[in-house]
């Protein structure tokens, strides 16, 4: 079993920064590649970045390709997503989740809002 708490969420005027954190307990963190979505309000959850268990290899959306960059500390058991030149666009619900095979996500965290002001 794995559990996570995203922080590190809040309001920013957009062209602005914030870094969230993805904070995980369990022993099986450090097997897994990790990923960001969001979800904006009455929109569907998307898909943001993830990154492969050693950290090797990253992936993003197009959408915050160039402005986001996730990395991960397996010894702290954390997984981070710095977000640079944020838009209002940006603005939604961040989730981290485990990638637990190529076609799942499992054990999402609660959640921390963005709010990206124009």
């Amino acid at each position: 079993q794995v559990q996570l708490v995203e922080s590190g969420g809040g309001l920013v005027q957009a062209g602005g920064s914030l870094r969230l954190s993805c904070a995980a307990s369990g022993r099986l963190f450090s097997n897994y590649a990790m990923g960001w979505f969001r979800q904006a309000p009455g929109k569907e959850r998307e898909f943001v970045a993830r990154i492969t268990w050693s950290g090797g290899l990253t992936v993003y959306a197009e959408s915050v390709k160039g402005r986001f960059t996730i990395s991960r500390d397996n010894a702290k058991k954390l997984v981070y997503l710095q977000m640079n030149t944020l838009k209002p666009e940006d603005t939604a619900v961040y989730y981290c989740a485990v990638r637990i095979s190529s076609l799942e996500y499992k054990y999402w965290g609660q959640g921390t809002q963005v709010t990206v002001s124009s």
